[in-house]
């Protein structure tokens, strides 16, 4: 059907999976494009037939719907997966948005709020109840939290130090750059050391890389 919007719907019980595709598969725009009866085969299918929205059950076996809208959106962005839930919970709802779907629907929703729920999110728009809208609203537009810093339990200047030993540094040339004794450098190098897990100079500096230090 060219031009339609590409359905897959994924739920558990066959009774609402089978009756939604009869309800949404004789509407104009609307394509339903397979079903799945579990998060994993959701996932599968998803991957394989690239809907435009995922209709996604919470609660599944083998994987429940969270993870799944998680790894949907993850292996395909464009993909938009709109919840089906029985209640609004509100954890479970903030959880699922943070997974990545753009919405939510409670099962018994009527047939033009079903259709129009997927119009909005295939179309780049979020779908959620008045309770929700200002925690969600805000956790949508939120920007990125901050990357946290690796070796958390490191203070400023030994962090400073085991970047300038993963840049290849020495301690007399670290010594010099921060003004500080080669002796004061030696002794927190070893500090440093204990606090990483490393058992030598080598095994800090690969655990310092791995962590994106070293790199200016």
């Amino acid at each position: 059907m060219s031009g339609a919007v590409r359905v897959l719907i994924a739920d558990d019980h066959p009774v609402f999976r089978d009756g939604l595709a009869s309800l949404l598969s004789p509407l104009p725009g609307v394509e339903v494009v397979g079903t799945a009866a579990d998060g994993a085969e959701a996932v599968a299918l998803a991957a394989d037939l690239r809907p435009d929205v995922v209709v996604m059950d919470v609660t599944m076996p083998v994987l429940d719907g969270i993870e799944a809208t998680r790894r949907v959106v993850a292996a395909s962005p464009k993909t938009r997966v709109l919840v089906f839930t029985m209640g609004e919970d509100e954890a479970t709802l903030l959880a699922a948005v943070r997974a990545g779907a753009r919405g939510y629907l409670l099962k018994g929703a009527e047939q033009t709020e079903v259709v129009q729920a997927i119009v909005t999110v295939h179309a780049g728009g979020i779908v959620f109840g008045a309770a929700l809208a200002g925690r969600l609203t805000g956790l949508l537009n939120a920007p990125p939290a901050p990357p946290v810093r690796p070796f958390a339990d490191l203070t400023e200047r030994e962090h400073e130090i085991l970047d300038l030993v993963a840049a290849g540094r020495s301690n007399g040339q670290i010594a010099a750059s921060l003004f500080l004794s080669p002796k004061t450098v030696r002794n927190k190098v070893s500090t440093i050391m204990a606090k990483v897990g490393a058992s030598d100079r080598p095994a800090m500096i690969v655990r310092a890389r791995e962590a994106g230090l070293g790199r200016s």
